[in-house]
């Protein structure tokens, strides 16, 4: 960068003085980034501004042994052999510039036939300089310090043989086990006898460390072989470990099973699921199969956004899942949901079938702004499949699944929901009245004229797209998952100049999240009992605001809706316990927005339709009032952690392990005569020891 320093600096200033001039015609576009050192061939820029008219010029420029600098740039053309100038517009104010190495990297050698081979490993060092031009007037340049190296290629062709490993588990640790690679020099492993000393050079200073560079841990000081020769105790001739060489840490470290032959060729067909050994009864988790050995599936979704269309059921898991899908055109229908399944206990049973249409079709449809083809009518698209599964013991009774259709006009964007409820008997698998976790809270508002309290949806963001509040939609609050989620609000300078109005905007964007004024503290509530319901409580916002923002800024804008749910549990049914909600808080934090005009100006603030993002977050949280009201433990309990070895490091219990039939190391009669020996020793210690001489010198005094 010091060879650059002057031009820069000159150039700088030259951009300062026709700002001061409101003259935009030499500092309206830019380099992003302005200087690039690669050591690559590939190199890319972006060109930011008013690009109309733009042309680019590539060449190779030096510094000046007298002032260290460049000369300034030009635009006429200058031919460069080995180096290529590509330019694509992105959207309309930007170009994305690549400039590309156009020779070979390959070092020089005995074998080589390429006529530009690099002759050292230094392959190409040299300085070029990208000018964008108009009408042959630089406006920005692009200054690319290059510094490339030979590519080191293996003199032979890779083997497709299999490397045959020793088995490890047998025998103790190779010399070199970074060395995985027959006939060819593996990066980073420096005891590799196939790597020359000019490649090992490269990587000298990265070596692989321990057993994986081939250079083992020293000897413990635990081991009788170590011998220490200072500060040695005196016990350690007794107490010391004697273990062969072979018999290290490391052993079997290596281990993965026998060697797998590659393959010749990847094949590029879909696996086909197909059901091995299904289970005589279902246990909790188990798959479903069908009357022909195969998995019953039904769509759910990966956790990632992706859907898998066949995905094996679980028993006696519950779930509900949406795929997005965007439609160009109608779907194909739907196969036969009609289908012979294994009850688990030797017989089949059928699939019924419910057909139900959708009242709200905007709750499974969206409009995209872009439309690529002409609208077209779809019926009966299938838009929510619902499984109910009956059960008892370790079989399945019936299968019912109600199908929701309803008429679309494609293109659009579809939401299909899929479910599975397990049902025992008439009561679910979850046959509780408490919330279970993973499902949404139920919120509601209370209706004036009938005393009837309406369900209504306690939501979150779920930005989708180019992340715009505009564009996101909501998701419900699970219970017992605390999450957060966001969008962006674009603000233009405009809206900083009335901060009141985007305040009460953006207040009543975040109300929008949570509609309701009742929670029901049960997962079951009784819509017509106000005593299944508790009043949501908001937290009071400092009324004082400050006066309107000057220069693009506002202070006291909401900016996050937060929701602290408590809850606790009630009772216990069945061995598990009902969590119930006591009450739900809602709280605003507010924050200073400030937009970011420019740097390095005097005034930037000065175009009104100045736009800049804001993010608008929401989050959820989830406190067990049981966790903190437990009553105390007792003296018992606490004190007997002593004795339990699962939660202590010294077990008692285990005194005597060596002498139990538990203790495996060694057969158990070797173990017994051990013990037996330590017991005599014991003995004798006692009896010739001072405390026995002690006894019996009291006892002839006596």
């Amino acid at each position: 960068m010091r060879h650059f320093s002057s031009f820069h600096v000159g150039f700088y200033f030259t951009c300062i003085i026709f700002t001061f001039l409101n003259d935009g015609t030499v500092c309206n576009v830019v380099f992003q980034p302005a200087f690039i050192q690669a050591s690559g061939p590939k190199i890319s820029s972006f060109l930011v501004g008013n690009v109309s008219g733009i042309s680019f010029s590539l060449s190779a420029v030096s510094s000046s042994n007298a002032t260290g600098s460049i000369l300034p740039p030009s635009c006429l053309p200058v031919y460069q052999p080995q180096w290529n100038l590509s330019y694509e517009l992105i959207g309309k104010n930007a170009f994305l510039v690549h400039v590309s190495l156009n020779r070979s990297l390959q070092l020089c050698g005995n074998e080589t036939s390429i006529s530009d081979c690099c002759l050292e490993l230094l392959c190409v060092q040299e300085t070029l300089l990208v000018s964008a031009c108009v009408d042959e007037t630089t406006k920005a340049f692009l200054i690319i310090q290059t510094q490339i190296y030979a590519q080191v290629l293996p003199s032979k062709p890779p083997s497709v043989n299999k490397t045959v490993i020793p088995n490890q588990v047998f025998q103790p640790l190779g010399q070199c086990p970074c060395d995985i690679s027959p006939g060819e020099c593996d990066i980073r492993c420096c005891c590799d006898q196939d790597c020359t000393q000019e490649v090992l050079g490269l990587f000298a200073a990265q070596c692989f460390l321990g057993p994986y560079g081939g250079s083992f841990s020293p000897v413990p000081e635990y081991q009788c072989s170590a011998q220490p020769s200072e500060n040695d105790p005196d016990w350690f001739p007794f107490l010391c470990v004697i273990s062969p060489s072979y018999n290290n840490p490391f052993l079997g470290l290596f281990y993965h099973g026998g060697t797998v032959s590659p393959k010749p060729s990847p094949s590029f067909q879909a696996p086909q699921m197909t059901a091995t050994l299904p289970p005589i009864n279902y246990r909790q988790g188990d798959p479903i199969f069908t009357k022909d050995d195969k998995y019953f599936t039904i769509p759910q979704n990966t956790g990632t956004g992706q859907c898998v269309e066949n995905a094996p059921v679980a028993f006696l898991e519950n779930f509900e899942f949406q795929c997005v899908r965007r439609l160009q055109f109608c779907p194909s229908p739907s196969d036969d949901l009609r289908v012979d399944v294994k009850d688990g206990q030797g017989g089949v049973i059928a699939v019924s079938v419910v057909d139900d249409v959708a009242d709200n079709v905007r709750l499974f449809v969206s409009n995209s702004p872009e439309v690529t083809s002409e609208p077209q009518q779809c019926d009966n698209v299938v838009v929510s499949l619902r499984y109910t599964f009956y059960w008892r013991e370790n079989g399945l009774t019936a299968i019912a699944v109600t199908r929701t259709t309803a008429n679309i006009t494609v293109p659009v964007t579809l939401t299909r929901i899929y479910s599975a409820v397990f049902v025992n008997g008439n009561e679910t698998s979850q046959p509780y009245s408490g919330y279970q976790v993973m499902r949404p809270v139920i919120g509601g508002v209370l209706d004036s004229e009938t005393g009837v309290v309406q369900r209504t949806q306690i939501s979150l963001w779920q930005p989708a797209g180019d992340g715009q509040c505009s564009s996101a939609k909501l998701r419900s609050a699970l219970f017992g998952i605390n999450s957060t989620s966001g969008c962006v609000v674009p603000v233009s300078l405009m809206n900083m100049t009335q901060c009141s109005l985007l305040r009460e905007t953006l207040r009543s964007l975040l109300d929008g999240l949570v509609t309701a004024t009742l929670v029901s503290t049960s997962g079951l509530p009784d819509f017509y009992n106000l005593t299944d319901w508790v009043n949501i409580t908001t937290s009071q916002q400092n009324q004082s605001q400050s006066a309107e923002g000057s220069k693009g800024e506002c202070s006291a804008v909401p900016t996050h809706l937060h929701i602290h749910v408590k809850s606790s549990i009630m009772e216990i049914v069945q061995g598990v316990p009902q969590m119930f909600i006591q009450s739900m808080q809602i709280s605003f934090i507010e924050r200073t927005w400030k937009i970011e005009c420019g740097v390095g100006m005097m005034d930037p603030c000065l175009n009104p339709e100045l736009m800049q993002n804001f993010p608008v977050t929401s989050s959820v949280t989830f406190t067990d009032l049981s966790l903190y009201s437990q009553p105390p433990r007792s003296r018992f309990s606490i004190n007997f952690t002593e004795f339990d070895c699962d939660r202590n490091d010294v077990c008692w219990p285990e005194l005597a392990f060596p002498f139990t039939t538990y203790y495996t190391g060694e057969p158990y009669s070797e173990a017994l005569a051990k013990g037996l020996t330590l017991v005599f020793f014991f003995i004798a210690a006692s009896v010739l020891g001072t405390p026995w001489r002690q006894i019996r010198q009291a006892w002839r005094n006596a």
